[in-house]
């Protein structure tokens, strides 16, 4: 299993989310700032298995494509050791 963190600004994070639950994903999304000028960001958990991760990253390159220069996403693939739901 594998937990997906994605960064996005605000304004993106309503059509990130939107698409990820479509592809059925499920997202949790906790609000935070940081980057230049502490400008507001959401920060994106997903869980998933290990066979879905490109899948999940394919529906965000989808959701979210490069503007020019600008990258509109910041990912980290980080492995997850145990799971439990209680």
């Amino acid at each position: 299993m594998k937990m997906i963190i994605v960064i996005v600004h605000d304004h993106d994070a309503d059509l990130l989310t939107q698409a990820l639950t479509a592809a059925n994903f499920r997202v949790t999304r906790v609000a935070s700032t940081g980057g230049f000028l502490r400008s507001g960001v959401v920060t994106m958990l997903l869980g998933v298995d290990d066979g879905q991760v490109d899948s999940a990253i394919g529906a965000v390159r989808q959701a979210l494509p490069p503007n020019g220069d600008k990258k509109r996403a910041t990912l980290f693939v980080v492995p997850v050791d145990r799971f439990e739901q209680i």
